[in-house]
Protein backbone atom coordinates (compact mmCIF):
# COMPACT_ATOMS: atom_id res chain seq x y z
CA UNK A 1 0.00 0.00 0.00
CA UNK A 2 1.59 3.38 -1.15
CA UNK A 3 0.59 6.80 -0.53
CA UNK A 4 0.11 9.12 -3.29
CA UNK A 5 2.30 12.14 -2.70
CA UNK A 6 0.84 15.24 -0.85
CA UNK A 7 -0.66 18.13 -4.37
CA UNK A 8 2.35 21.05 -3.65
CA UNK A 9 0.28 24.08 -3.40
CA UNK A 10 2.22 26.29 -6.32
CA UNK A 11 1.37 28.33 -8.62
CA UNK A 12 2.05 25.23 -10.78
CA UNK A 13 -0.51 22.89 -9.24
CA UNK A 14 -3.33 26.07 -8.90
CA UNK A 15 -3.26 25.93 -12.53
CA UNK A 16 -5.09 22.22 -12.65
CA UNK A 17 -7.19 21.09 -15.07
CA UNK A 18 -7.65 21.29 -18.82
CA UNK A 19 -9.43 24.25 -20.93
CA UNK A 20 -12.62 23.05 -19.86
CA UNK A 21 -12.09 23.84 -16.64
CA UNK A 22 -10.72 27.42 -16.11
CA UNK A 23 -12.49 30.63 -15.33
CA UNK A 24 -12.99 33.08 -17.69
CA UNK A 25 -10.65 36.31 -16.53
CA UNK A 26 -13.38 38.93 -17.66
CA UNK A 27 -13.78 40.64 -14.43
CA UNK A 28 -12.45 44.01 -14.15
CA UNK A 29 -11.22 45.35 -10.54
CA UNK A 30 -13.79 47.53 -10.29
CA UNK A 31 -16.32 44.38 -10.72
CA UNK A 32 -14.08 42.67 -7.75
CA UNK A 33 -14.26 45.24 -5.41
CA UNK A 34 -17.69 45.54 -5.62
CA UNK A 35 -18.16 41.88 -5.64
CA UNK A 36 -16.37 42.01 -2.43
CA UNK A 37 -18.70 45.09 -0.79
CA UNK A 38 -21.48 43.31 -2.00
CA UNK A 39 -20.85 40.39 0.28
CA UNK A 40 -20.64 42.22 3.26
CA UNK A 41 -23.33 44.88 2.88
CA UNK A 42 -26.87 43.25 3.82
CA UNK A 43 -29.24 42.97 6.05
CA UNK A 44 -26.47 42.45 8.89
CA UNK A 45 -25.63 46.16 8.68
CA UNK A 46 -29.18 47.85 7.70
CA UNK A 47 -31.48 45.55 10.20
CA UNK A 48 -28.65 43.05 12.33
CA UNK A 49 -27.14 46.17 13.79
CA UNK A 50 -30.32 46.78 15.81
CA UNK A 51 -29.83 43.89 18.04
CA UNK A 52 -25.92 45.23 18.75
CA UNK A 53 -27.71 48.85 19.55
CA UNK A 54 -30.10 47.45 21.73
CA UNK A 55 -27.66 45.43 23.18
CA UNK A 56 -24.97 47.29 23.91
CA UNK A 57 -25.97 51.10 24.01
CA UNK A 58 -23.91 53.86 22.20
CA UNK A 59 -20.93 51.91 23.08
CA UNK A 60 -21.99 49.99 20.31
CA UNK A 61 -19.40 51.70 18.47
CA UNK A 62 -16.54 50.55 20.31
CA UNK A 63 -17.46 46.95 19.43
CA UNK A 64 -17.48 48.16 15.44
CA UNK A 65 -14.19 49.66 15.44
CA UNK A 66 -12.45 46.89 17.96
CA UNK A 67 -14.26 44.05 15.78
CA UNK A 68 -13.16 45.95 12.55
CA UNK A 69 -9.92 46.14 13.94
CA UNK A 70 -9.29 42.38 13.81
CA UNK A 71 -10.77 41.86 10.12
CA UNK A 72 -8.19 44.25 8.91
CA UNK A 73 -5.73 42.84 10.36
CA UNK A 74 -6.58 39.68 9.17
CA UNK A 75 -7.20 41.41 5.69
CA UNK A 76 -3.78 43.04 6.11
CA UNK A 77 -2.18 38.88 6.27
CA UNK A 78 -3.90 38.04 3.07
CA UNK A 79 -2.80 40.73 1.28
CA UNK A 80 0.67 40.17 2.38
CA UNK A 81 0.18 36.07 1.04
CA UNK A 82 -1.34 37.65 -2.11
CA UNK A 83 1.80 39.83 -2.74
CA UNK A 84 4.43 36.95 -1.66
CA UNK A 85 2.30 34.23 -3.81
CA UNK A 86 1.18 35.73 -6.64
CA UNK A 87 -0.43 32.29 -8.56
CA UNK A 88 -2.05 31.65 -5.01
CA UNK A 89 -4.82 34.31 -4.59
CA UNK A 90 -7.94 32.43 -3.38
CA UNK A 91 -8.84 32.69 0.00
CA UNK A 92 -8.64 29.02 0.96
CA UNK A 93 -5.63 28.00 -0.81
CA UNK A 94 -4.05 30.27 1.66
CA UNK A 95 -4.52 28.31 4.31
CA UNK A 96 -3.84 25.23 2.24
CA UNK A 97 -0.54 27.07 1.51
CA UNK A 98 0.89 27.66 4.93
CA UNK A 99 -1.12 24.60 7.24
CA UNK A 100 -1.19 21.51 4.85
CA UNK A 101 -4.03 20.41 2.80
CA UNK A 102 -6.13 19.32 5.71
CA UNK A 103 -6.51 23.66 6.07
CA UNK A 104 -7.23 23.76 2.64
CA UNK A 105 -10.39 21.25 2.87
CA UNK A 106 -11.54 22.45 5.73
CA UNK A 107 -11.43 26.20 4.23
CA UNK A 108 -13.12 25.83 1.33
CA UNK A 109 -15.82 23.57 2.53
CA UNK A 110 -16.29 25.67 5.96
CA UNK A 111 -16.76 28.96 3.37
CA UNK A 112 -18.60 27.01 1.06
CA UNK A 113 -21.09 26.27 3.87
CA UNK A 114 -21.02 29.96 5.27
CA UNK A 115 -22.28 31.30 2.27
CA UNK A 116 -25.00 28.49 1.46
CA UNK A 117 -26.76 29.30 4.90
CA UNK A 118 -25.87 33.20 4.74
CA UNK A 119 -28.09 32.92 1.09
CA UNK A 120 -30.94 31.14 2.65
CA UNK A 121 -30.50 34.00 5.27
CA UNK A 122 -30.83 37.14 3.14
CA UNK A 123 -33.16 35.77 0.12
CA UNK A 124 -35.62 35.38 3.56
CA UNK A 125 -35.35 38.91 4.47
CA UNK A 126 -35.77 39.82 1.14
CA UNK A 127 -39.22 37.98 0.87
CA UNK A 128 -40.05 39.25 3.56
CA UNK A 129 -40.10 43.28 2.52
CA UNK A 130 -41.64 41.93 -0.54
CA UNK A 131 -44.17 40.38 1.54
CA UNK A 132 -45.25 43.68 3.36
CA UNK A 133 -45.27 45.78 0.04
CA UNK A 134 -47.54 42.39 -1.45
CA UNK A 135 -49.33 41.19 1.59
CA UNK A 136 -50.50 38.30 -0.81
CA UNK A 137 -46.96 36.88 -1.34
CA UNK A 138 -46.15 33.82 0.72
CA UNK A 139 -42.31 34.99 2.22
CA UNK A 140 -40.80 31.18 1.23
CA UNK A 141 -42.13 31.55 -2.23
CA UNK A 142 -40.60 34.76 -2.91
CA UNK A 143 -36.97 33.76 -1.21
CA UNK A 144 -37.22 30.56 -3.80
CA UNK A 145 -37.93 32.94 -6.83
CA UNK A 146 -35.55 35.70 -5.27
CA UNK A 147 -32.62 32.54 -5.26
CA UNK A 148 -33.48 31.21 -8.52
CA UNK A 149 -33.76 34.24 -10.12
CA UNK A 150 -30.40 35.50 -9.07
CA UNK A 151 -28.94 32.31 -10.10
CA UNK A 152 -30.23 32.72 -13.28
CA UNK A 153 -27.60 36.06 -13.34
CA UNK A 154 -24.77 33.83 -12.20
CA UNK A 155 -25.63 31.61 -15.03
CA UNK A 156 -24.44 33.85 -17.37
CA UNK A 157 -21.00 35.36 -17.90
CA UNK A 158 -18.64 36.03 -14.94
CA UNK A 159 -18.73 39.92 -17.01
CA UNK A 160 -22.52 39.79 -17.16
CA UNK A 161 -23.08 38.53 -13.65
CA UNK A 162 -19.47 41.48 -12.64
CA UNK A 163 -21.70 44.15 -14.02
CA UNK A 164 -25.02 43.14 -12.38
CA UNK A 165 -23.35 43.23 -8.87
CA UNK A 166 -21.47 46.44 -9.74
CA UNK A 167 -24.75 48.31 -10.04
CA UNK A 168 -26.38 46.50 -7.16
CA UNK A 169 -23.40 47.56 -4.57
CA UNK A 170 -22.69 50.79 -5.98
CA UNK A 171 -26.51 51.86 -4.84
CA UNK A 172 -26.32 50.64 -1.68
CA UNK A 173 -23.04 52.05 -0.96
CA UNK A 174 -24.80 55.84 -2.27
CA UNK A 175 -27.61 55.21 -0.11
CA UNK A 176 -25.27 55.20 2.95
CA UNK A 177 -22.68 57.72 1.73
CA UNK A 178 -26.40 59.56 1.58
CA UNK A 179 -27.51 58.89 5.03
CA UNK A 180 -24.12 59.92 6.64
CA UNK A 181 -24.03 62.82 5.05
CA UNK A 182 -27.98 63.54 6.08
CA UNK A 183 -26.70 62.37 9.46
CA UNK A 184 -24.38 64.61 9.93
CA UNK A 185 -26.37 67.61 9.14
CA UNK A 186 -28.85 66.71 11.25
CA UNK A 187 -26.31 66.29 14.26
CA UNK A 188 -24.74 69.88 13.36
CA UNK A 189 -27.51 71.39 13.70
CA UNK A 190 -28.48 72.37 9.97
CA UNK A 191 -31.78 70.81 10.02
CA UNK A 192 -32.96 73.67 12.54
CA UNK A 193 -32.67 71.66 15.23
CA UNK A 194 -29.66 71.47 17.60
CA UNK A 195 -29.47 67.52 17.96
CA UNK A 196 -25.46 67.29 18.90
CA UNK A 197 -24.41 64.25 20.12
CA UNK A 198 -26.45 64.28 23.29
CA UNK A 199 -27.86 61.14 23.12
CA UNK A 200 -25.03 59.11 23.50
CA UNK A 201 -24.50 59.56 27.05
CA UNK A 202 -27.98 61.18 27.93
CA UNK A 203 -29.44 57.66 28.68
CA UNK A 204 -27.66 56.00 31.26
CA UNK A 205 -24.25 57.11 29.48
CA UNK A 206 -22.06 55.68 26.81
CA UNK A 207 -21.93 52.49 28.05
CA UNK A 208 -25.15 51.53 29.81
CA UNK A 209 -24.39 48.08 30.42
CA UNK A 210 -21.14 48.61 31.66
CA UNK A 211 -17.65 48.59 30.38
CA UNK A 212 -17.19 45.18 29.63
CA UNK A 213 -20.97 45.06 27.04
CA UNK A 214 -18.70 46.73 24.08
CA UNK A 215 -16.00 43.88 24.05
CA UNK A 216 -18.69 41.28 24.75
CA UNK A 217 -20.77 42.76 22.21
CA UNK A 218 -17.52 41.79 19.49
CA UNK A 219 -18.70 39.00 19.63
CA UNK A 220 -21.95 39.41 17.75
CA UNK A 221 -21.16 42.32 15.67
CA UNK A 222 -18.05 41.01 13.98
CA UNK A 223 -20.10 38.68 11.85
CA UNK A 224 -21.37 41.28 10.25
CA UNK A 225 -17.70 42.64 8.65
CA UNK A 226 -16.28 39.22 7.40
CA UNK A 227 -16.58 39.34 3.50
CA UNK A 228 -13.90 41.71 2.17
CA UNK A 229 -11.52 38.26 1.62
CA UNK A 230 -14.49 38.19 -1.25
CA UNK A 231 -11.71 39.52 -3.13
CA UNK A 232 -9.11 36.97 -2.99
CA UNK A 233 -12.08 34.64 -5.29
CA UNK A 234 -13.24 36.90 -7.46
CA UNK A 235 -9.37 37.72 -8.26
CA UNK A 236 -9.35 34.25 -10.32
CA UNK A 237 -11.37 35.87 -12.70
CA UNK A 238 -9.47 39.12 -13.13
CA UNK A 239 -6.79 40.18 -14.82
CA UNK A 240 -5.64 42.33 -12.05
CA UNK A 241 -2.18 41.91 -10.11
CA UNK A 242 -1.88 40.30 -7.35
CA UNK A 243 -0.69 43.39 -5.78
CA UNK A 244 -3.59 45.17 -7.08
CA UNK A 245 -6.01 42.53 -5.14
CA UNK A 246 -3.99 42.69 -2.36
CA UNK A 247 -4.11 46.45 -1.43
CA UNK A 248 -8.44 45.86 -2.43
CA UNK A 249 -8.62 43.34 0.09
CA UNK A 250 -7.51 45.52 2.35
CA UNK A 251 -8.86 48.95 1.15
CA UNK A 252 -12.46 47.44 1.05
CA UNK A 253 -11.58 46.37 4.47
CA UNK A 254 -10.89 50.22 5.70
CA UNK A 255 -14.29 51.25 3.57
CA UNK A 256 -16.35 48.93 5.87
CA UNK A 257 -15.33 49.73 8.79
CA UNK A 258 -15.86 53.63 8.24
CA UNK A 259 -19.24 53.17 6.85
CA UNK A 260 -20.08 50.72 9.61
CA UNK A 261 -18.57 53.03 12.23
CA UNK A 262 -20.11 56.15 10.61
CA UNK A 263 -23.87 54.60 10.43
CA UNK A 264 -23.85 53.47 13.79
CA UNK A 265 -22.29 56.57 15.50
CA UNK A 266 -24.66 58.66 13.81
CA UNK A 267 -27.49 56.54 14.34
CA UNK A 268 -26.91 56.45 18.28
CA UNK A 269 -26.46 60.53 17.95
CA UNK A 270 -30.07 60.70 15.99
CA UNK A 271 -32.23 57.86 18.04
CA UNK A 272 -31.77 57.47 21.78
CA UNK A 273 -30.34 53.93 21.78
CA UNK A 274 -33.30 52.45 24.28
CA UNK A 275 -35.74 53.17 21.52
CA UNK A 276 -34.05 50.91 19.21
CA UNK A 277 -35.83 47.84 18.18
CA UNK A 278 -33.87 44.71 18.04
CA UNK A 279 -34.50 43.22 14.23
CA UNK A 280 -36.06 46.21 13.35
CA UNK A 281 -34.09 48.85 11.25
CA UNK A 282 -32.26 51.61 12.87
CA UNK A 283 -31.72 53.18 9.92
CA UNK A 284 -35.48 53.65 9.10
CA UNK A 285 -36.20 54.66 12.84
CA UNK A 286 -33.13 57.38 12.54
CA UNK A 287 -34.60 58.45 9.32
CA UNK A 288 -38.05 58.94 10.68
CA UNK A 289 -36.44 60.82 13.65
CA UNK A 290 -35.24 63.09 11.28
CA UNK A 291 -38.68 63.54 9.57
CA UNK A 292 -37.84 62.47 5.94
CA UNK A 293 -40.77 62.32 3.99
CA UNK A 294 -41.40 58.70 2.65
CA UNK A 295 -38.09 57.96 4.81
CA UNK A 296 -39.16 54.45 5.79
CA UNK A 297 -40.01 53.27 2.37
CA UNK A 298 -36.67 54.68 0.99
CA UNK A 299 -35.18 52.25 3.48
CA UNK A 300 -36.71 49.33 2.70
CA UNK A 301 -35.68 49.62 -0.88
CA UNK A 302 -31.97 50.36 0.11
CA UNK A 303 -32.52 47.16 2.54
CA UNK A 304 -34.21 44.84 -0.50
CA UNK A 305 -30.97 46.60 -2.76
CA UNK A 306 -28.81 45.56 0.11
CA UNK A 307 -29.86 42.07 0.27
CA UNK A 308 -30.52 40.73 -2.75
CA UNK A 309 -26.83 42.15 -3.44
CA UNK A 310 -25.19 40.36 -0.75
CA UNK A 311 -27.72 37.01 -1.61
CA UNK A 312 -25.80 37.75 -4.90
CA UNK A 313 -22.66 37.84 -4.13
CA UNK A 314 -23.24 34.43 -1.64
CA UNK A 315 -24.25 32.66 -4.99
CA UNK A 316 -21.20 33.53 -6.59
CA UNK A 317 -18.81 32.71 -3.62
CA UNK A 318 -20.14 29.13 -3.23
CA UNK A 319 -19.79 28.27 -6.68
CA UNK A 320 -16.23 29.75 -7.45
CA UNK A 321 -15.72 28.05 -4.06
CA UNK A 322 -16.78 24.60 -4.94
CA UNK A 323 -15.27 24.78 -8.59
CA UNK A 324 -11.88 25.23 -6.37
CA UNK A 325 -12.53 22.37 -4.08
CA UNK A 326 -13.44 20.30 -7.39
CA UNK A 327 -9.89 20.84 -8.83
CA UNK A 328 -8.19 20.13 -5.61
CA UNK A 329 -9.87 16.69 -5.75
CA UNK A 330 -12.15 17.93 -2.73
CA UNK A 331 -15.46 18.04 -4.47
CA UNK A 332 -16.90 15.39 -7.00
CA UNK A 333 -14.92 15.98 -10.31
CA UNK A 334 -18.63 16.84 -12.34
CA UNK A 335 -18.19 20.56 -10.67
CA UNK A 336 -14.53 21.35 -12.05
CA UNK A 337 -16.00 21.69 -15.42
CA UNK A 338 -17.21 25.25 -16.67
CA UNK A 339 -19.32 26.73 -19.71
CA UNK A 340 -18.46 28.42 -22.73
CA UNK A 341 -18.05 31.51 -21.20
CA UNK A 342 -15.96 30.23 -18.59
CA UNK A 343 -19.15 30.04 -15.95
CA UNK A 344 -19.12 26.92 -13.64
CA UNK A 345 -22.85 26.30 -13.82
CA UNK A 346 -22.57 23.25 -12.37
CA UNK A 347 -21.16 24.12 -9.04
CA UNK A 348 -23.82 27.42 -9.28
CA UNK A 349 -26.17 24.76 -9.53
CA UNK A 350 -25.03 22.73 -6.91
CA UNK A 351 -25.13 25.32 -4.55
CA UNK A 352 -28.21 27.13 -5.41
CA UNK A 353 -29.74 23.32 -4.73
CA UNK A 354 -28.46 23.38 -1.42
CA UNK A 355 -29.58 27.24 -0.17
CA UNK A 356 -33.32 26.27 -1.52
CA UNK A 357 -32.75 23.07 0.84
CA UNK A 358 -31.89 25.31 3.73
CA UNK A 359 -34.79 27.71 2.70
CA UNK A 360 -36.68 24.50 3.06
CA UNK A 361 -35.54 23.83 6.39
CA UNK A 362 -36.80 26.98 7.70
CA UNK A 363 -40.55 26.23 6.06
CA UNK A 364 -40.53 22.55 8.00
CA UNK A 365 -38.66 23.21 11.10
CA UNK A 366 -37.52 26.96 11.85
CA UNK A 367 -36.99 27.07 15.50
CA UNK A 368 -34.45 23.55 15.25
CA UNK A 369 -33.55 22.51 12.67
CA UNK A 370 -32.92 25.91 10.95
CA UNK A 371 -31.61 27.46 13.89
CA UNK A 372 -29.00 24.36 14.07
CA UNK A 373 -28.47 25.18 10.31
CA UNK A 374 -27.64 28.72 11.28
CA UNK A 375 -26.07 28.70 14.51
CA UNK A 376 -23.92 26.45 13.10
CA UNK A 377 -22.59 29.56 10.56
CA UNK A 378 -22.26 31.62 13.58
CA UNK A 379 -18.79 31.02 14.44
CA UNK A 380 -17.00 29.76 11.32
CA UNK A 381 -15.85 32.88 9.95
CA UNK A 382 -13.91 33.22 12.88
CA UNK A 383 -12.29 29.64 12.37
CA UNK A 384 -11.33 30.34 9.20
CA UNK A 385 -9.38 33.64 9.81
CA UNK A 386 -7.90 31.71 12.50
CA UNK A 387 -6.48 29.68 9.70
CA UNK A 388 -5.64 32.40 7.77
CA UNK A 389 -3.90 34.01 10.72
CA UNK A 390 -1.73 31.02 11.76
CA UNK A 391 -0.99 30.32 7.59
CA UNK A 392 0.51 33.60 7.55
CA UNK A 393 2.11 33.16 10.51
CA UNK A 394 3.90 30.40 9.19
CA UNK A 395 4.83 31.43 5.78
CA UNK A 396 6.27 34.93 6.87
CA UNK A 397 8.47 32.42 9.25
CA UNK A 398 9.57 30.45 6.63
CA UNK A 399 10.37 33.20 4.35
CA UNK A 400 12.23 34.72 7.14
CA UNK A 401 14.44 31.59 6.88
CA UNK A 402 15.34 32.14 3.12
CA UNK A 403 15.73 35.41 3.71
CA UNK A 404 13.39 36.68 1.52
CA UNK A 405 10.81 39.73 2.01
CA UNK A 406 7.42 40.38 1.31
CA UNK A 407 5.91 43.06 -0.81
CA UNK A 408 2.98 44.02 1.59
CA UNK A 409 4.14 43.19 5.24
CA UNK A 410 1.77 42.63 8.44
CA UNK A 411 2.22 45.05 11.15
CA UNK A 412 4.30 44.82 13.89
CA UNK A 413 5.52 41.24 13.00
CA UNK A 414 5.27 38.37 14.61
CA UNK A 415 3.60 40.41 17.54
CA UNK A 416 0.94 41.63 15.52
CA UNK A 417 0.09 38.66 14.13
CA UNK A 418 0.10 36.77 17.12
CA UNK A 419 -2.05 39.55 18.80
CA UNK A 420 -4.54 38.76 16.14
CA UNK A 421 -4.81 35.19 16.41
CA UNK A 422 -4.99 36.23 20.23
CA UNK A 423 -7.92 38.74 19.92
CA UNK A 424 -9.85 35.45 17.50
CA UNK A 425 -9.47 32.89 20.06
CA UNK A 426 -10.32 35.11 22.78
CA UNK A 427 -13.48 36.08 21.25
CA UNK A 428 -14.09 32.30 20.11
CA UNK A 429 -13.51 31.17 24.25
CA UNK A 430 -16.29 34.01 25.37
CA UNK A 431 -18.31 32.43 22.78
CA UNK A 432 -18.05 29.04 24.45
CA UNK A 433 -18.96 30.76 27.87
CA UNK A 434 -21.24 32.99 27.08
CA UNK A 435 -24.77 31.26 27.64
CA UNK A 436 -26.48 33.68 24.54
CA UNK A 437 -23.50 32.85 22.26
CA UNK A 438 -22.96 29.38 23.33
CA UNK A 439 -25.36 27.19 21.24
CA UNK A 440 -23.37 29.38 17.93
CA UNK A 441 -20.40 27.59 19.18
CA UNK A 442 -21.53 24.75 19.76
CA UNK A 443 -23.27 24.35 16.33
CA UNK A 444 -20.18 25.59 14.85
CA UNK A 445 -17.71 23.32 16.32
CA UNK A 446 -20.39 20.38 14.94
CA UNK A 447 -19.85 21.61 11.62
CA UNK A 448 -15.99 21.63 12.36
CA UNK A 449 -16.24 17.89 13.32
CA UNK A 450 -18.47 16.75 10.15
CA UNK A 451 -15.83 18.40 8.00
CA UNK A 452 -12.78 17.05 9.59
CA UNK A 453 -14.41 13.55 9.06
CA UNK A 454 -14.94 14.44 5.77
CA UNK A 455 -11.47 15.39 5.29
CA UNK A 456 -10.73 11.91 7.26
CA UNK A 457 -12.05 10.07 4.43
CA UNK A 458 -10.74 12.15 1.66
CA UNK A 459 -7.23 11.53 3.26
CA UNK A 460 -8.25 7.62 2.98
CA UNK A 461 -9.09 7.96 -0.63
CA UNK A 462 -5.20 8.83 -0.91
CA UNK A 463 -4.24 5.73 -0.24
CA UNK A 464 -4.13 3.23 -2.77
Amino acid sequence: MTTIAKAEATPEALALGGENDRLSRSLRPRHVEMIAIGGIIGAGLFVGSSTAIAGIGPAAIVSYIVAGGIVMLVMRMLAEMATAEPGVQSFPEFARLGLGDWAGFMSGWLYWYFWVVVVAIEAIAGATILAQWWPGLSIWQVAALLTVALAGTNLLSARSYGEFEFWLSGLKIAAIVVFILVGLAYVTGMFGANAGLGNWTAHGGFSPKGLSAPLAGVTSVIFALVGAEIATIAAAESDAGPRIIARMTFTVAIRILLFYVLSIALIVAVVPWNEILPGQSPFAAAIARMGIPGGAMIMQAVVLIAVLSCLNSGLYVTSRVLHSLALRGDAPAALRVVSGPGVPRRAIIFGTIFSLAALAVAIVSPDTAFAFLVNASGAIMLVLYLLIASAQLRLRMKMEREALRPVLSMWLHPWGSIATIGAIAAVLITMAIDPDLQSQFQASSAAVAIVLVGWAARRSNLLT
